[in-house]
């Protein structure tokens, strides 16, 4: 273990000098330093008749971040399972917590954090930054003899200028675009996000980034119409920029735009769902318009992304075993799969989850509510009836008591890569309606910490909003099916859930509780980490030899191909040139990747085989049988052994100041999950100053 501690810290302390190098690069990039002095001497050393004029790019923008997702990965692996040496380093680091406290509650950006709003401060500086630079660099230059010279005004030429610009300043937005939405990749667990933690920061820079383009193409129609160049629009020029495919990259974004603003994707989610996919056409247009050189810039990013991407792909392709469904009177739903006991993961991860018979693609995630600690060999997510999709599903459940298969796929788990929640002395955890379920991972998870005295657990109070009186059944989902109610009595908990439409309790007998439990196929599979067990290792090599196949591709075809043609001038064509480093990127992601998961599928297909044997000894069809013949019945209220340690308000909603300024200890974990209104409630009041003490945290996709 002291070795690990060692190279993890020699881990840490390469990547940080290698993040500061990068920031470096992004600052210099519009300086004359940078174009006049360092960019021709590194262009002397990395020009070959092997990578062409792309090498320094190649160089400068995409090898440095592809090492630190590659080092990220091995950090990650070396740091499995050492959670508490995280607790009692962050617990060393309380003055973090003011940085952690949100900075903005209300508004156009959300729940903003002090760090986050620091960051998102120094990005937009870096964006002014280099737009001004670009263009008093550029303006120096543009006299009226120069603009007489090409045919135009001095305010024409500066148009021109600045729409270049425009775009130039927009790639850096898009370099960081895609990094939020690589689910599985190392770069976001390496600076302690989460995938569905950072869906905002996408947001941003996907808004920041079509401000940009769009003003781009604007400026430069504007200036083509003004100087009688119209016919440029038609342009797909053979050795310089493709203005056609601009064009269409731009057209497909404003689509894939109009479609994310909140109103469209609340009421129209499939429609938000289905013209995301015009990002491929957005990007791979967008390396056409620019040529592969310049692409270079965003290449890092949607490299991860699109290995995230593969891989995510691979995992969908099978079905997995679902072993039972709870319907519950709620108008919600319990998925219990069987999985491998060698996949693990953390509390209040998510998984995306699709049901081919109600759509073939919908991806929708829900929060993992078990434990892979506590439930090694079952995974069982939660599922509340409030769209189109989760309502087919409710209703294909609820009312086809024959159905005995679904034909169910899944991508994930994902999440934190540590159980940073166990730093706090106490927790209180807010939810509203189906925001209960994150926390019931949570509470799990302490349940089996106390159950093994691994470490103090912290006091928990769950503070839990319904609108009526069934929806309490949510209550005895705390404990997993094989729990037993004394499992609870061991934990410091206390719960106070509130009934807000109803000012006392109606129990409707006629609305039971069914168990339904599902006969196993031959094709279905017990759920297991696509990469295996060693997931980081297996990411840190795909990253590593996909990038060298990817080089080794591109050197041949450079040197035997383009090199004799174009000499390093610039006259081979940019839009085959970018089409083959296309073609070579996919085809170096593919074999890498397929590589890793077959070795990994065949490793541990003996080990689905034995589960499957097992499910197989005991008839399916009767609670009373199978691998969970210890399942409880749920009540209309929740059961006795959580009465104890339930208070049930009816006709009231929490007084959630009073509660939070009266909890008392030096770290209170103050973490929310549900509508958007109670998540800014709560943030403002940890925000408020009026407790040091209280650490927000919010645990939701939207913002």
């Amino acid at each position: 273990m002291g070795s690990r501690m060692v190279l993890r810290a020699a881990i840490r302390l390469l990547v940080s000098v290698i993040v500061v190098g990068i920031c470096m690069m992004w600052i210099m990039a519009p300086t004359n330093t940078y174009r006049q002095k360092w960019r021709p001497s590194i262009n002397k050393k990395a020009v070959s008749t092997f990578f062409g004029t792309q090498g320094p790019n190649m160089l400068i923008w995409t090898f440095p971040v592809l090492l630190v997702a590659t080092l990220g990965a091995l950090y990650l692996h070396l740091g499995k399972n050492s959670n508490e040496k995280v607790v009692q380093s962050n617990e060393k680091r309380q003055w973090l917590g003011l940085w952690r406290r949100p900075m903005l509650v209300k508004g156009p950006l959300g729940i903003v954090s002090g760090i986050e709003l620091a960051f998102l401060i120094m990005f937009v500086a870096l964006l002014i930054w280099s737009l001004a630079t670009n263009l008093h660099n550029r303006f120096q230059t543009i006299t009226p003899k120069v603009a007489e010279k090409e045919g135009v005004k001095v305010w024409q030429a500066k148009l021109d200028n600045a729409a270049l610009f425009l775009g130039v300043v927009g790639d850096i937005c898009l370099a960081f675009l895609f990094y939020p939405v690589a689910r599985g990749s190392s770069v976001l667990p390496l600076f302690g996000l989460t995938s569905e933690g950072s869906i905002k920061y996408h947001i941003w820079l996907g808004h920041m980034t079509m401000v940009l383009f769009t003003s781009h193409g604007v400026c430069y129609i504007t200036y083509w119409a003004v100087t009688g160049q119209i016919s440029e629009m038609t342009k797909w020029s053979y050795s310089d920029i493709s203005n056609v495919a601009g064009e269409i990259s731009l057209l497909g974004g404003l689509v894939l735009w109009a479609a994310t603003f909140p109103r469209i994707r609340r009421k129209a989610f499939e429609l938000f769902f289905y013209t995301h996919h015009l990002y491929i056409i957005f990007v791979l247009f967008f390396v056409l318009h620019v040529g592969i050189g310049f692409a270079c810039y965003m290449l890092p990013g949607f490299y991860l992304f699109m290995i995230d991407r593969f891989l995510r792909f691979l995992q969908s392709r099978s079905s997995v075993r679902l072993l039972s469904a709870r319907v519950l009177p709620c108008h919600a739903l319990e998925l219990n799969f069987a999985k491998s006991p060698s996949l693990s993961y953390n509390p209040t991860s998510i998984m995306f989850v699709n049901v081919p018979s109600i759509s073939m693609l919908q991806w929708h995630p829900f929060t993992v509510s078990s434990i892979s600690s506590l439930e090694p060999d079952k995974l069982s997510v939660i599922i509340k009836s409030e769209g189109s999709w989760s309502t087919k599903l409710y209703q294909m459940l609820s009312s086809s008591p024959s159905l005995d298969r679904l034909d169910v796929s899944i991508e994930g788990p994902y999440g934190p890569a540590s159980n940073h929640f166990l730093r706090h002395d106490k927790l209180v955890m807010v939810s509203g309606g189906s925001g209960i379920t994150p926390f019931i991972s949570i509470i799990r998870e302490l349940i089996y910490r106390t159950k093994t005295s691994q470490c103090k657990t912290p006091a928990m109070i769950l503070i839990a909003a319904f609108k009526t009186s069934s929806d309490l059944t949510m209550l005895d989902l705390l404990l997993p099916m094989t729990g037993s109610p004394s499992e609870l009595s061991n934990l410091q908990l206390q719960i106070e859930a509130y009934v807000t439409r109803e000012k006392e309790p109606t129990i409707d007998n006629s609305k039971r509780v069914r168990s339904i439990w599902f006969k196993p196929h031959q094709t279905d599979t017990p759920m297991a980490a696509i990469l295996g067990p060693n997931s980081w290792l297996w990411l840190a090599a795909i990253i590593s030899s996909s990038f060298i196949i990817f080089l080794i591709l591109i050197g041949i075809i450079t040197r035997y191909y383009i090199y004799p043609i174009d000499q390093n001038k610039n006259e081979f064509s940019q839009s085959t040139k970018a089409v083959l480093n296309i073609l070579a990127i996919c085809v170096s992601i593919a074999v890498t990747s397929s590589a890793a998961v077959f070795w990994n599928k065949r490793r541990f297909a003996r080990e689905a085989i034995q589960i499957q044997n097992m499910e197989g000894q005991t008839p399916q069809g009767s609670p009373n049988s199978g691998p969970y013949n210890g399942d409880r019945e749920l009540e209309s209220l929740p059961h006795q052994s959580l009465a104890e340690a339930t208070n049930i308000h009816y006709g009231e909603r929490p007084d959630l100041k009073r509660i939070l300024f009266e909890c008392k200890g030096s770290s209170i974990g103050v973490l929310v999950s549900g509508p958007k209104k109670l998540r800014q409630d709560v943030a403002a009041i940890c925000s408020s100053g009026l407790a040091d003490n209280l650490h927000f945290e919010s645990i939701s996709f939207t913002w």
